[in-house]
């Protein structure tokens, strides 16, 4: 259950037409699935009190509708740009669907292997915050070990390490969000953040971190599910 069972909180997928990297991104075929469906079935299986999606396309509105999630409104054209704004198209959905929640966990259907124990994982640490955000390690991409290049020569930036091929596991864990789960306060909304002054971190394994943004993420994933991991 919520961390607070008296807190309501939206789950809202954003779904827009108009994907350049990937055409009909999100009706692509993924194990037999289409993109959006993978979150739209984490989400119904979690603890979110209401699962909407906001989208400027029909189609997408129907396929949705058929897995279950709702889809009150679509989204002006406007709000579905390819420089349309996130919080743009989470406070139109507020505005929408009327007063009644506390909190909106945003779920981008990109984020296909996010799934129920997350979301639920997020409900739960979501306590004395503004919000809670997924990130995943960096690993070995670690920004210690990364260069500038200037005039055709490699140069070390002011952050990194103070010894060249320090082992990763001596340099100070860092993360990157992943995308999955945004999950914030609509006191925080409201300032047109995500983040909020004190946000918990929900760490995933890269596993289920996947963003699928081109047609090599795409083809890694359903590598991924030929391979029995999902």
């Amino acid at each position: 259950m919520n961390c607070d069972v008296s807190l309501k909180v939206l789950g809202l997928i954003p779904a827009r037409s108009g994907s350049k990297s990937v055409k009909r991104k999100n009706l692509s075929d993924l194990g037999g699935l289409p993109l959006i469906g993978w979150s739209i079935k984490s989400a119904l299986e979690s603890n979110l009190d209401r699962v909407v999606v906001s989208t400027n396309d029909s189609e997408i509105s129907k396929v949705s509708q058929s897995f279950g999630a709702e889809v009150p409104f679509l989204r002006p054209q406007s709000l579905a740009l390819d420089h349309s704004l996130t919080i743009d198209t989470v406070l139109h959905a507020l505005d929408e669907l009327g007063p009644g929640f506390d909190a909106v966990m945003l779920l981008q259907p990109t984020s296909p292997f996010r799934n129920a124990n997350d979301i639920n994982d997020a409900l739960n640490l979501f306590i004395d915050c503004s919000s809670v955000i997924s990130v995943v390690p960096v690993d070995g991409y670690h920004p210690a070990r990364m260069k500038f290049i200037e005039n055709g020569f490699l140069v070390d930036p002011s952050f990194g390490e103070t010894e060249e091929n320090t082992p990763r596991q001596s340099l100070q864990p860092l993360y990157i969000r992943n995308g999955a789960i945004y999950l914030s306060a609509l006191s925080t909304l409201v300032t047109r953040s995500f983040k909020g002054p004190k946000s918990r971190p929900l760490i995933m394994p890269r596993e289920r971190s996947l963003n699928i943004d081109s047609p090599f993420d795409l083809e890694l994933a359903r590598a991924m599910l030929a391979a029995g991991l999902f």
